[in-house]
């Protein structure tokens, strides 16, 4: 019999526990929540207007097309100021004899040394593992290069190349010294 009236009196201080935590606290927090809620207040930035579609119509049909033979003909006419220029440029080169280096691309070519003849620098040119003698005014390359200048470390040359115009223009380019690792 004790040991239920000790757990009787156990079920009893548990009721009377959880009914205090109902009690009038639960009010006081209902409204201080109510409360708060009221007070804030969201805002919300209205979406702007959509701006308004203007159609426009297209003028580009009345262009000749970047395609087309007639645009080729167009710039292969040319003005005649350049054609004679363009002429001028590349006649020279085109009615003289070609040299060994001219056969290979610039990039195919190396610079490993330099050396002093007669008073005057000649670079040492490798391609295809043959060794060449370069001097100023040689050329060298398949765009018409000719050297302007030797220096120990490097060639510096001359190329005459078509834009994309298809005008001939002069643009500058190098040999630099390369260093072979040892092996």
């Amino acid at each position: 019999m004790q040991a239920k009236n000790l757990s009787l009196a156990l079920g009893t201080s548990c009721l009377v526990a959880l009914a205090g935590c109902t009690g009038s606290g639960q009010d006081e927090l209902q409204g201080w929540m109510q409360s708060e809620r009221n007070a804030i207040k969201p805002q919300v930035t209205p979406i702007p207007e959509p701006t308004k579609f203007i159609p426009q119509t297209y003028s580009g049909e009345r262009m000749m097309e970047p395609f087309s033979s007639e645009k080729l003909a167009s710039v292969m006419r040319g003005s005649p100021a350049t054609t004679i220029a363009n002429s001028a440029l590349i006649e020279p080169e085109l009615n003289r004899r070609k040299q060994p280096l001219e056969a290979y691309p610039l990039d195919a070519m190396s610079m490993v040394g330099s050396m002093n003849r007669q008073g005057q620098l000649v670079a040492l040119v490798k391609v295809d593992n043959l060794l060449y003698q370069v001097r100023t005014g040689s050329y060298l390359g398949q765009n018409y290069g000719r050297v302007n200048k030797i220096t120990e470390t490097g060639v510096t040359l001359r190329e005459i190349v078509q834009d994309s115009a298809g005008e001939w223009i002069e643009r500058p380019a190098a040999l630099q010294l390369q260093e072979e690792a040892s092996k």
